[in-house]
C-alpha cells in the first residue's frame, strides 16, 4: 500500500534517476506507517527493484529514441554550419573577384598573364611528373607511326 502512491508519482526514467530520492520518500512512508500501528522502525533498505520485460523494453525504446533525435538535431546543426559556411566562402569569393575586376581596371591585364603563366607551370610540373607522358619534338622521324596513317612505301 505504502510502495504503489509513491512509485506511481515518478515516470519509469525519473524512477532510474531519482532512485534516491524514491527510497528516501519510501522509507518516510512505511515509518508513518508503521507508527500508526506502534511499531517502531530503525532502517529500510530497498536493496532490488525490478521492473516487468515490457517496462523496461519502453525505457530502453525511449532512450534510443531520444538518442536518435539528438542525432538528428547534430545532422540539422551540421547542415545549418555547412550552409552557413558556404555563404561565408561565397561571400569571400565574391569579394574576391571585385577586388579582381577592380585591380584590372586599374592596372590592366598584368594579373591574368601572372595566373596565366602560374597555371602553365603547374600543367608543366604535373605532366612531368607523370610517367606516362613523353614528348616528342615535331617534325622529325622518330620511327614511330605515331599519326596512325599508312606506312611509307619504299
Amino acid at each position: 500500500e505504502v510502495m504503489k502512491p509513491t512509485i506511481a508519482q515518478y515516470n519509469a526514467e525519473s524512477l532510474l534517476t531519482q532512485r534516491e530520492q524514491v527510497s528516501r520518500e519510501i522509507r518516510e512512508a512505511i515509518v508513518a506507517r508503521a507508527n500508526q500501528f506502534n511499531i517502531l522502525m530503525d532502517d529500510i533498505a530497498i536493496t532490488h527493484l525490478t521492473y516487468g520485460k515490457d517496462f523496461a523494453r519502453a525505457i530502453e525504446d525511449k532512450q534510443v529514441a531520444q538518442q536518435d533525435a539528438e542525432r538528428q538535431k547534430f545532422i540539422v546543426e551540421k547542415a545549418e554550419q555547412e550552409r552557413q559556411a558556404t555563404v561565408i566562402r561565397s561571400e569571400g569569393e565574391a569579394e574576391a573577384a571585385k577586388m579582381i575586376s577592380e585591380a584590372l581596371k586599374e592596372h590592366g591585364s598584368g594579373l591574368i598573364e601572372v595566373r596565366r603563366i602560374d597555371t602553365a607551370k603547374d600543367i608543366a610540373e604535373n605532366l612531368a611528373k607523370s610517367p606516362n607522358v613523353m614528348y616528342l619534338p615535331n617534325g622529325q622521324q622518330m620511327l614511330l607511326n605515331v599519326g596512325g596513317g599508312q606506312r611509307p612505301q619504299a
